[in-house]
């Protein structure tokens, strides 16, 4: 029902910046919260980042808070991830991602949609 694709992974000096971009099809996009998700070899997909439908609220990740913003454009269908300060400990496949919901509330997990992924890697 919403596809979804990142872009803007790359490799990044640390302390650099990066910003991912994630594009939704269709136009009900402001009606689902989102987030993003990362996922090194060998560990577990880790939540980062999560901001309700209408933009009013954010969640983040201890280990970034500060350092990474999460921002939304319903009218463009796309949800962003500003990533400053960038530490090799970031360096993941960074997947974006969406559920349905009107609740107003920010989520951790149950999220239905996922993009394909991009990667990031950050050198010391």
């Amino acid at each position: 029902q919403v596809q979804l694709v990142e872009s803007g992974g790359g490799l990044v000096q640390a302390g650099g910046s990066l910003r991912l971009s994630c594009a939704a099809s269709g136009r009900t996009f402001s009606s689902y919260a989102v987030g993003w998700f990362r996922q090194a070899p060998g560990k577990e997909r880790e939540f980062v980042a999560a901001k309700t439908w209408s933009g009013g609220l954010t969640k983040y990740a201890d280990s970034v808070k500060g350092r990474f913003t999460i921002s939304r454009d319903n009218a463009k269908n796309t949800v962003y991830l500003q990533m400053n300060s960038l530490k090799p400990e970031d360096t993941a496949v960074y997947y974006c991602a969406a559920r349905s919901d009107l609740s107003g509330r920010v989520y951790t997990d149950g999220y239905a949609f996922w993009g394909q992924g991009t990667q990031v890697t950050v050198s010391s």
